[in-house]
């Protein structure tokens, strides 16, 4: 809530926003509800599939028995997780809706009877990763996931451990600024600036 306040204090229209995307921070849809009354929450979808990955059991790998799991089986278990991540993701990699409801289909018949709690983990709250598809179709890249957001700012973080200090913030803001514009041209998109927006 204090985050949104801050932001609509320094100018944001709580009308105009339409889209929060996040991974599955608590209290956030409460304080959507109270301060973007416009806004829907489309949780990333790089969280939702790598979140399954802490509930498998690894039932059933072929040409094991469960009793050898824990000493030599550790490249079964890797590619099981690949071939889990890589279809996770490509439901979310459909055109369009329908077509990624039938890839959930699939995906839940192929690895449900091998990892339940994994698929049960995977489809808690799922519905709220698939709101993108209520935007037009060259947004959802950019809005499906936080990953290109976070990649930002681990880059920036890595600027600022080699610089160590900044002298004002001005200095720290230039850097910032610099990062998000070789990102930007690192994917081929124009730069364009914002109105700024005096932080306080």
């Amino acid at each position: 809530m204090s985050l949104f306040d801050n932001l609509i204090a320094r100018g944001l229209d709580p009308e105009a926003v339409q889209l929060v995307v996040s991974d599955g921070t608590k209290g956030l849809l409460a304080a959507m509800k109270a301060r973007l009354p416009q806004a829907q929450q489309q949780r990333c979808v790089t969280h939702k599939v790598r979140g399954m990955k802490r509930y498998l059991t690894y039932k059933d790998l072929p040409g094991t028995e469960t009793a050898d799991l824990a000493s030599g089986h550790s490249s079964l278990k890797a590619q099981r997780w690949a071939e889990m991540r890589e279809e996770g993701h490509a439901i979310y990699q459909a055109e369009t809706y329908e077509e990624a409801q039938l890839r959930l289909e699939a995906f839940v018949a192929t690895w449900e009877p091998l990892e339940p709690k994994a698929i049960h983990a995977f489809l808690w709250g799922i519905k709220r990763t698939f709101v993108f598809y209520q935007f037009d179709t060259s947004l959802h890249i950019h809005i499906r996931t936080t990953n290109l957001l976070e990649r930002v700012f681990r880059e920036f973080r890595t600027k600022t451990d080699e610089i160590g200090a900044f002298p004002n913030e001005i200095s720290c803001l230039t850097v910032f600024f610099l990062v998000v514009q070789r990102n930007h041209a690192k994917h081929g998109r124009p730069f364009m600036m914002a109105k700024t927006c005096r932080v306080s």
